[in-house]
């Protein structure tokens, strides 16, 4: 059993060695996948210049993941959670492999742009298909690697390190695309990832949580991770936010479309538009890591998801560079007080022996809000254009907020630390 550091201690989780590599990796792999969604995007964007285009890179990967997320968090709660993480990454660095093949010129002359596109779309539903087994596996191996006391301080460093790679990679991505074209960054995005693969072959095994109930078939198990989540009305409500704010006020599919079209910054500018929400997002939980968002937790939940929905409003309607760039940086803080008290309640309340199946069905909720948020976009803006389709969603978002106030006020005094 690990011993906890001294009370009131920022840094107590960080002096825990597997913690720091579990937490090195989630920036590292989080870093890698975003620039290889950033330059893929512009990629794509660049040969078709069609909205829906940017829309099906999320559908592709959220569909399997989605299909395939409950049953990894079946796995993930009877089976090796470091050894499900290791052969998910493996196939993740495959459809990278597969990638860079694809986009080779004597490939590319070979194809219609029409089968080139399939075989990327094949490609990332491959992916998502290993995050259905990554996330779960990765969610649920968490909480082991510290104690019970330090989960919120956990919460916040695994949260920042997520952040600090959201803001990482899409910044690096314009960079790279720049100056060494996308072929050779995707060479470096295989490499980062065998690194990723080597972090996590330095975190022991841990046992297998064993349930006192009787043992069951699969569909009961799925069902059991449903149930607690819907009828654990924090844990409810604090995943629904998340789903409907980003599935419908998220703007970060499009982007390539405002720095083409819009704001015209290219490249570089959609690199710093990428990495703007986790600038944001990194500075608020530098705060919280003294001041954490858990007093008065479901207060400042609503008002940060209101605040993301006010944010992607005035996004909305700027044509300037700065202005955009701070609009979104205040997304990614509001969103962050957001991710904490939710990755918080979602520590305490499971119990052992369903972590794996609650952090699926809440990977299925993020899935939903990012990936097929992205297909959202790219459709709402095919159909209304891209201005109005963010005002729609902003404005959804906080209706959304307004709603989930008036049926949880009892929540209020829930107190997470």
């Amino acid at each position: 059993m690990v011993d906890a550091p001294p009370p009131h201690d920022p840094y107590a989780s960080l002096r825990i060695a597997e913690f720091r590599y579990f937490i090195s990796n989630s920036f590292l792999i989080t870093a890698t996948l975003l620039i290889q969604e950033v330059i893929l995007g512009y990629e794509l964007y660049k040969m078709t210049h069609d909205p829906l285009t940017l829309g099906l890179v999320g559908l592709a990967e959220a569909l399997p993941f989605i299909a395939l997320s409950l049953f990894g968090g079946h796995l993930a709660d009877r089976r090796d959670k470091k050894r499900l993480l290791q052969w998910s990454l493996l196939v993740i660095i495959l459809g990278s492999v597969i990638l860079y093949g694809v986009f080779q010129p004597n490939v590319v002359s070979q194809l219609s742009q029409t089968t080139q596109l399939s075989v990327i779309y094949g490609v990332l539903m491959l992916i998502g298909t290993a995050k259905g087994f990554y996330s779960p596996a990765s969610s649920s191996l968490k909480p082991f690697l510290v104690p019970r006391e330090l989960y919120a301080n956990s919460a916040t460093w695994s949260s920042s390190a997520w952040q600090a790679g959201a803001i990482v990679g899409p910044g690096l991505a314009g960079f790279f695309y720049s100056w060494f074209g996308f072929d050779n960054t995707l060479i470096i995005i295989i490499a980062l990832l065998v690194v990723c693969l080597l972090l996590i072959t330095l975190i022991d095994r841990r046992p297998v949580p064993v349930s006192a109930g009787p043992v069951q078939s699969l569909r009961e198990s799925l069902k059991e991770g449903f149930r607690f989540v819907f009828k654990t009305p924090i844990v409810l409500y604090a995943i629904s936010l998340d789903l409907f704010s980003v599935l419908f006020g998220g703007v970060v599919a499009i982007l390539p479309i405002f720095a083409e079209d819009i704001l015209r910054v290219g490249a570089e500018g959609l690199g710093f538009l990428r990495a703007a929400p986790s600038v944001g997002a990194v500075l608020t939980l530098a705060v919280m890591t003294q001041y954490p968002p858990t007093h008065n937790a479901w207060r400042n939940m609503l008002l940060a998801v209101a605040g993301f929905g006010v944010a992607t409003v005035i996004f909305a309607l700027s044509t300037n560079f700065y202005l955009s760039l701070f609009m979104l940086a205040l997304t990614g803080a509001f969103d962050s007080v957001s991710v904490i008290i939710r990755q918080t309640i979602l520590q305490i309340f499971p119990p052992d022996h369903l972590r794996g199946r609650v952090a699926a069905v809440n990977g299925i909720f993020v899935s939903s809000s990012n990936e097929i948020g992205a297909f959202e976009s790219g459709v709402m803006a095919r159909l209304f254009g891209t201005v109005p389709s963010v005002l729609i969603g902003g404005a959804f978002t906080i209706i959304v907020v307004s709603y989930v106030y008036l049926r949880s006020k009892n929540l209020f005094s829930v107190r997470l630390s």
